[in-house]
């Protein structure tokens, strides 16, 4: 009872933390595209969303964190079947919400989300019911092409256990998925092992990703292959061949490596718990160093405004696509201003969310001209945008 009612608490300030990050973000331009681009199941729930509880910032974005959300109920419940003590589901869920790549997808727009709440509904369906989570591959296919490496794993694991059921819907699943969105492979080597593995790092951490990796690893070679295991292996190795000859989007392999945490905390803890206390020292080290590791990369995440202080050029900022165009808009619409040339595609799509439109009566100008406004937007204290706005005379 205790320690559902610390998940709850955990879930509460997870959600209270993530809405009180929407204030500091601006709409990035892969968001507006996907939001006024071509029909998809997530620009269907964020337009749904903005449609009945009004375009702001936080309709846009609370979407993606209740399927943050959802998939934290879900890793608890996955966790279940690997580990037998709730506290210990508690670490697993508390460790999955520090990730820095998991962060990401409970704000920002993207597919990213979907596809982990898509991917451990499956899993847990699966833990649960059998083969009734067959019966999620047909929604799978239209949510995202990536879903196509779970098909994959999922006739790798048919043939492996003998279940040929399995076999059938991943493989009619892939030639599907393949037929439709298609796959590209091609390219000149162009050394791109090394970027893959340190997006890999950015997204999971160092200890953690060296650490899952080392468990998918250890379970090849003692063959437990069970679904999971499976799935993740898959991915990980697919965008590992696939970097040798072209740059790879790391992060549609991501959300599929992240099933493997719950393999990762069971290998850990039985490792940790077989050894007498006094040899227990390096292990506890080892995780209170990823831990720490993991909570600074949270907060660098939470405060990266205080960043620009550090930075001569603002543009550097790792966060600076996601500033700006709210300020921007809220200062054009104080002057009345209701359209402008940007200038630029992106800032262009950007401001039509807050009501900005294209049109050549105004313009964004780098450099002053006559009946031109200086526009400056700065985040504490530290000019990070200055433009001119211009009238311009027909």
């Amino acid at each position: 009872m205790r320690e559902k009612v610390l998940f709850l608490a955990l879930l509460g300030v997870n959600f209270l933390v993530l809405v009180l990050q929407i204030k500091g973000l601006s709409i990035g331009y892969h968001e507006a595209q996907i939001l006024y681009g071509e029909v998809s199941p997530l620009q269907l729930l964020i337009s749904s969303s903005l449609h009945f509880f009004g375009q702001n910032d936080y309709m846009l974005r609370v979407p993606m964190i209740v399927l943050h959300l959802l998939s934290v109920v879900l890793l608890y419940g996955i966790s279940k079947h690997y580990v037998s003590r709730e506290h210990d589901r508690l670490w697993i869920v508390l460790i999955y919400i520090l990730l820095p790549g998991v962060t990401s997808a409970a704000l920002i727009v993207d597919n990213a989300g979907l596809v982990i709440a898509s991917l451990f509904l499956f899993v847990y369906i699966h833990l649960n019911f059998g083969r009734y989570a067959l019966g999620l591959i047909p929604i799978l296919v239209v949510i995202d092409p990536a879903f196509a490496y779970l098909f994959f794993a999922i006739a790798l694991y048919g043939l492996y256990r003998k279940e040929y059921l399995y076999t059938l819907f991943g493989v009619v699943a892939l030639i599907f998925s393949l037929s439709v969105y298609g796959i590209h492979v091609g390219g000149s080597p162009e050394s791109r092992f090394l970027d893959a593995l340190g997006v890999y790092t950015a997204i999971f951490s160092p200890i953690v990703f060296l650490y899952l990796f080392y468990v998918l690893y250890r379970r090849m070679i003692s063959k437990e292959w069970d679904l999971i295991w499976m799935i993740a292996m898959s991915a990980f190795m697919i965008s590992l061949l696939l970097s040798f000859r072209q740059k790879v989007e790391i992060q549609t392999f991501a959300p599929f490596l992240l099933l493997a945490l719950p393999l990762a905390a069971q290998t850990f803890l039985h490792t940790y718990r077989i050894r007498l206390r006094e040899f227990r020292g390096r292990y506890r080290f080892l995780f209170y160093t990823a831990f720490t590791l993991l909570v600074l990369n949270v907060l660098a995440v939470f405060f990266n405004h205080y960043f620009y202080r550090f930075l001569n050029n603002p543009t550097h900022h790792f966060s600076y696509p996601m500033h700006v165009a709210k300020e921007l808009s809220a200062v054009l619409h104080h002057d009345n201003i209701k359209c402008i040339d940007a200038g630029n595609e992106k800032l262009q799509l950007r401001l039509r969310f807050y009501g900005i439109t294209h049109c050549e009566e105004y313009r964004l100008e780098n450099e002053m001209a006559p009946r031109s406004k200086k526009v400056t937007i700065s985040y504490i204290k530290k000019p990070i945008y200055e433009m001119y706005v211009t009238k311009v005379n027909k």
